[in-house]
């Protein structure tokens, strides 16, 4: 009976496949304008700042270096709430998801503080990196900024993994759209110094993006208050008291997720501030590299979004073949993502550079980065569409221990040691680290795709023994 029900199960898997790919494409491209939306507002901020000076874009460049890294830190533990809001949906329990929602909620307004508190004080960090003094102030400035929009934003993360728990991608996607929409007048506004306003150049980003950071989550709260979907799930009703058994759980699952962002996030971003030392034209090339592959990623990241919404349906219906099919579609639907990168990056080079920066030292040094950049593509692609199957599934303690190995035991030594020391040959500054990061994703793609691939297997085969 075994055997007979494998044969079908391979019979039909092209036809599964093909249907999960069709499924992770309408979940995933909203999601995929979303994600560009958002990031495009960290494009139009270097852009604009970029056009002001090279202090102005590097003073960004370090700022995002310290406040990203927190957010996304604290935003990943808020992710959680995405695959256990699917696999309860997907095991007919509406009223709990409701519930993950309300505890999120008080930890999504701890995480918006602890945010606010550290980013404004982290001169320490600056002043220890021996960053020139006119550069430190102006970075300090941005960084107050930006601050006061951090709490809303945290909280408008909860509200958005709990929508895309329940597979809403299309609201999500709006509000993205109108959050870019808002961000570039008010850019044009706070750093050119118009109606009235003081011109504030790379610190009237920080201000601009606040401002966009409370519009988002007033329109978040606002979907979440009148929507009909929401109705029996009650999030806002019959309010609950912070539990200490859901908060532990909520955590086991997040704060690897978190922590996982951290570490693969905080790699790039120390690398901005170990290069500071070089200089203004160093630290500028790096942040046009750093934000457009930051752009090109939001492709790879949308499949794996998608794909931690529908295995996390699949696994919470007992689907797991079907959930093991989803997952390595979604695999190849972003190594897809990442050839149409790869090839754009490398025949546009050099003008993706001249749309950050009019300065010729800068341009050469940039369009040398993104030529290295282009071929991280696929191991970036692969690793993050293993972690969304895996988060999936419920599984983040692993991956953590995972992408620690691979980022800060393999990629930043390596990187530290082809671009600022001697041991490996003369010193490459920037280059070298570029040459890291490949190494150290590849590295994680390759571990993160093996444990997808044995997690997979230990749930089919528990399934075939019950």
């Amino acid at each position: 009976m075994n055997l007979a029900n494998d044969n079908v199960q391979r019979a039909s898997a092209p036809r599964i496949c093909l249907h999960e790919a069709r499924v992770l494409l309408k979940l995933g491209g909203p999601i995929m304008v979303a994600q560009l939306s958002q990031t495009a507002m960290g494009f139009v901020d270097t852009l604009m700042a970029g056009r002001v000076s090279a202090r102005d874009l590097a003073a960004v460049a370090l700022g995002n270096g310290i406040w990203l890294p927190v957010f996304l830190a604290l935003s990943g533990v808020l992710m959680a709430t995405t695959p256990m809001v699917a696999q309860h949906l997907g095991a007919n329990r509406t009223r709990a998801a409701g519930a993950i929602f309300q505890q999120g909620f008080w930890i999504a307004l701890c995480a918006g503080l602890l945010a606010f508190v550290s980013v404004r004080n982290c001169a320490w960090l600056l002043e220890q990196l021996d960053v020139a003094p006119e550069l430190t102030a102006l970075t300090q400035e941005y960084l107050r900024a930006i601050s006061w929009g951090l709490p809303a934003i945290l909280l408008y993360q909860l509200i958005r993994s709990f929508c895309e728990g329940f597979g809403l991608t299309r609201v999500v996607m709006k509000i993205a759209v109108l959050g870019l929409l808002l961000n570039i007048p008010l850019n044009y506004i706070f750093i050119y110094g118009k109606l009235g306003l003081p011109a504030m150049g790379g610190v009237g980003c920080g201000w601009a993006t606040s401002i966009v950071m409370l519009a988002m989550l007033l329109a978040g709260a606002l979907y979440l208050w009148r929507s009909q979907t929401f109705t029996e799930t009650a999030p806002l009703s019959r309010w609950q008291r912070p539990s200490p058994a859901a908060t532990r759980q909520f955590m086991q699952l997040g704060l690897p997720i978190g922590l996982s962002l951290l570490i693969e996030v905080s790699m790039f971003s120390l690398i901005a501030l170990l290069l500071a030392p070089l200089g203004d034209i160093t630290v500028a090339a790096h942040q046009i590299t750093m934000s457009f592959t930051g752009l090109t990623f939001m492709l790879p990241l949308s499949i794996a979004l998608a794909i931690t919404i529908r295995t996390g349906h699949l696994a919470g219906a007992t689907d797991y073949h079907r959930a093991r099919c989803s997952a390595f579609t979604g695999v190849v639907l972003a190594l897809g993502c990442a050839l149409l990168s790869c090839c754009f990056i490398l025949l546009f080079a050099h003008n993706i550079a001249s749309l950050y920066s009019p300065n010729p030292v800068v341009l050469a040094l940039a369009t040398q980065l993104l030529g290295i950049a282009a071929f991280f593509q696929f191991s970036d692609s692969i690793q993050v569409a293993a972690a969304g199957a895996l988060r999936g599934f419920k599984d983040t303690s692993m991956p953590l221990l995972l992408v620690f190995v691979a980022y800060w035991l393999v990629g930043m030594p390596a990187g530290f040691i082809l671009g600022l020391t001697d041991l490996a040959g003369p010193a490459l500054g920037a280059k070298g680290f570029w040459y890291g990061l490949v190494l150290g994703l590849s590295l994680g793609a390759l571990l993160l795709g093996t444990r997808l691939v044995w997690m997979t297997r230990r749930h089919i085969t528990r399934l075939a023994q019950a």
